[in-house]
């Protein structure tokens, strides 16, 4: 028998409700179950990853080593530091120090490559995560901080310059040359007898002039920034003026010339040998040239004004030596910007310039500049000379955390 559409729609309609009706008495019930487990589940666990799902972050339980990649045979372990650490309660951050040196050892792709490593310390305990290698070379730089000299260290810090460069054909037999990366620079050591030899033979030329002999007290393995500069102006260019008069407005610009040395030394358990970490940097304004240029106007005309050029002298040093402590470690930076001797400090004197024994005036004069480094003891039995500048010299002497790293 034939059914009507009417029929049909009837017969459908009432399939469908008796349908919905079956759902809500099955999937109901369950749905409230489900519901007061989810409640009384412990919200923890509700944070763990699920298994099998990818880009999941570790929030929280368990053991964070546990779970570091550990592909080399990496293991956390960490080192207490505060026997170091303790004797620098005026130093904002003194375990950074030790992992400068860390760096400088290892260097910086170990910790941001592979193997993956973690390096962090506080004032109390350094934290490593790294393979059996890495940790053996940590464990050395991390003895000769927490067994080595808690006490201050005297350095002594001494610049000269000498015209001619000839001063190797008698002082080369007194020297060892050391490898120098720098290029330009060369390095050499000797014994602190053969130093003095060599001080002498150079105070007697008349072209010597010592720019500054000072000694400088350091924890070790912190840093100590000597430094000073001025800023000089100069007429750059000129901009059009959008208001109309004048036609042409003056730019000045400004140049910093001047003189920075960060030195970072750190003995070994013993204090036989020392590392010391340079950066040094001289930037000089030999002169300013000064040239016509020709700007034109909306009558046609044309307006001569004058602008200087700079002209410029830089020096870099940035490197890393080893010595033993008996010896002097000396430093050519070449035939380099001369200093002058108008003043009677590196840095100025009360009445001189500053700067004026480092820069040199706009004669473009030369000369060989040596720096002698000589570890001198313990500052408590070993009281650091007067330096020959004046006690009213303005000198900028900071510790600073090293940044430049290695």
């Amino acid at each position: 028998m034939l059914l009507t559409n009417g029929s049909c729609r009837k017969k459908t309609s009432t399939s469908l409700r008796f349908a919905f009706v079956f759902l809500c008495l099955v999937i109901g019930p369950w749905s409230r179950a489900q519901q007061s487990s989810l409640s009384s589940t412990d919200p923890a666990s509700l944070s763990q990853p699920v298994s099998g799902a990818t880009n999941s972050a570790l929030r929280s339980g368990g053991n964070l080593a546990d779970s570091l990649p550990s592909d080399r045979g990496q293991y956390w372990e960490e080192y207490d530091i505060r026997t170091y650490t303790q004797h620098l309660s005026n130093e904002a951050r003194p375990e950074q120090a030790i992992i400068d040196w860390i760096l400088r050892e290892t260097g910086t792709d170990a910790w941001f490559g592979e193997p993956f490593g973690v390096l962090q310390a506080n004032k109390n305990v350094l934290r490593v995560y790294h393979t059996a290698a890495m940790h053996q070379v940590v464990k050395k730089i991390y003895e000769r901080f927490v067994n080595g000299t808690i006490e201050p260290q005297v350095f002594g810090l001494r610049i000269v310059t000498i015209t001619n460069p000839n001063w190797r054909t008698r002082a080369i037999a007194w020297m060892k040359s050391v490898l120098v990366q720098s290029p330009g620079v060369q390095g050499w050591l000797m014994s602190k007898e053969n130093n003095a030899m060599l001080l002498a033979m150079l105070r007697g030329r008349n072209d010597f002039r010592e720019v500054q002999a000072v000694d400088i007290v350091l924890f070790n393995g912190q840093s100590q920034t000597l430094e000073q500069s001025r800023v000089k102006a100069y007429l750059k260019e000129y901009q059009k003026n959008e208001q109309g008069w004048p036609p042409y407005l003056p730019v000045n610009a400004e140049l910093q010339e001047g003189y920075r040395m960060q030195i970072s030394p750190l003995l070994d358990t013993e204090n036989r040998t020392v590392d010391v970490v340079l950066n040094c940097s001289i930037d000089q304004i030999e002169q300013l040239n000064n040239i016509n240029v020709e700007l034109p106007l909306a009558t046609g005309q044309i307006q001569v004004a004058p602008i200087a050029v700079p002209q410029l002298s830089s020096w870099r040093l940035h490197e890393r030596f080893q010595w033993p402590t008996d010896q002097v470690l000396v430093l050519s930076c070449g035939v380099v910007a001369a200093p002058g001797n108008e003043a009677q400090s590196l840095l100025g004197s009360g009445t001189g310039k500053p700067l004026s024994r480092l820069l040199s005036p706009s004669s473009g004069d030369r000369a060989d500049a040596l720096l002698f480094i000589e570890y001198k003891g313990n500052a408590n039995t070993h009281l650091p000379s007067q330096p020959t500048s004046s006690p009213t010299a303005p000198q900028t002497a900071t510790n600073s955390i090293s940044r430049g790293r290695y």
